[in-house]
């Protein structure tokens, strides 16, 4: 693909539709080439051989479409040579390739970041997981003493700087034919830690909401869209509903989601000083867009990886484990939970294999610590041995 004159670059790594349809999205309004990384040979190969692809941004009001430009891609299995050289010279470097994944694009950005001159200004390395602390967790893989060794960390700050970010957006699963074009819905938030720039401008890219403090929109956003996307998907799933829409025209599954969010809106106004109308303003907005009839999502699709959704710091655990040490109500994200481990041997998806298997051959105690991270001094301990005891007694009745 043709150079142009663009100036600005950015790696971004994962090229599937959040990487196209959002945060390439956003690179690329703001003026970027993005570069995009995927081990994917098909997908990199389709990038390259088009020109452009479309976002269609989904909503009540109508549909809006924008081209996507400027971009190419690389092979980061058969290309690390190429891509390191793309790193060293890049002023952003994202990522939305899941948590459980960052590990393995470490390496390769620790060679690039390596690389750089100190004559640039440092590299903004950004990952755009679904999860807490997502960058710093990067960044502990990144300078780790296998990927970077310990002497190149004195002045590590000049080559590089981290910035942990909560995104939302909803992506649904796309249309069969739909190539490289991506649909989701046309809100969105992304909202970045501005503190690791402290003495410079942080990268210039539009639709960013820099902040000071950031846990508070994290888990705002996780235990609010996140934790009510998976309760509809989950109790959908165990009541044979065939996707997030269908589960919340049932009057059940919408009155378990709207219980599970009470549960939340109160950790998250309590701990955070947030407004409780505005929460409450903020839940039936989430509310309205996970029941968005265009973005149809199969709850298999959106309940895939039980083990990660079922872990300590994420949409469930997180949120109960602080409720039950200060006494709080969180039956409704125990519910939620126990419809999480009821969620096994789903097809396509290798977690809920593994679930099953844990639950088949660990004694209820031993799943809490191993899937949940939960130790038995804290108080929920004893409330998920409970769930966990009437999963495995349903199971040997089956």
């Amino acid at each position: 693909m043709a150079a142009n004159n663009y100036t600005k670059k950015a790696v971004h790594f994962g090229a599937g539709n959040i990487g196209r349809g959002f945060v390439a999205c956003f690179l690329h309004n703001s003026g970027y080439e993005v570069i995009f990384a995927d081990v994917n040979a098909d997908l990199i190969n389709a990038l390259n051989a088009s020109p452009s692809y479309k976002v269609i941004e989904v909503g009540s009001e109508g549909t809006e479409e924008s081209t996507i430009t400027n971009y190419r891609a690389i092979n980061s299995r058969t290309n690390e040579e190429e891509l390191i050289q793309e790193i060293a010279s890049a002023e952003v470097v994202t990522c939305s390739v899941g948590p459980n994944i960052l590990k393995f694009i470490a390496p390769v950005i620790a060679k690039g970041i390596d690389r750089r001159s100190e004559d640039l200004p440092p590299v903004a390395v950004i990952a755009c997981e679904n999860a807490i602390g997502a960058t710093d967790t990067l960044a502990e893989y990144i300078k780790d003493p296998k990927n970077t060794p310990s002497h190149r960390l004195e002045n590590y700050e000049k080559r590089a700087r981290f910035a942990n970010s909560a995104i939302d957006r909803i992506v649904p699963a796309q249309d069969a034919d739909a190539g490289l074009d991506v649909k989701l819905e046309k809100f969105y938030e992304w909202v970045v830690d501005r503190t690791p720039f402290k003495d410079m401008s942080p990268p210039d890219i539009k639709g960013i909401n820099w902040v000071d403090n950031l846990l508070p929109y994290i888990e705002r956003k996780l235990y609010t869209v996140n934790t009510g996307h998976a309760t509809a998907a989950y109790h959908g799933y165990i009541r044979r509903k065939s996707t997030v829409y269908d589960a919340l025209q049932d009057k059940d599954i919408q009155e378990e989601v709207k219980k599970v969010l009470e549960n939340t809106s109160h950790l998250i106004t309590q701990k955070h000083g947030i407004d409780e109308q505005a929460q409450h303003e903020y839940v039936e907005k989430i509310v309205r867009r996970i029941s968005n009839p265009h973005l149809e999502d199969a709850v298999e699709r959106v309940g895939r990886a039980p083990l990660r959704k079922l872990s300590r710091k994420e949409r469930f655990i997180g949120p109960a484990a602080e409720l039950a040490e200060h006494g709080k109500d969180c039956s409704a994200l125990l519910d939620a939970a126990e419809m999480a481990f009821r969620f096994q041997n789903v097809e396509g998806d290798e977690e809920s294999a593994e679930l099953a298997k844990i639950m088949a051959s660990n004694q209820p105690e031993d799943v809490v610590k191993q899937v949940c991270g939960l130790n038995e001094q804290e108080k929920l301990f004893p409330k998920m041995v409970e769930v966990v005891q009437r999963v495995q007694a349903d199971l040997q009745d089956d």
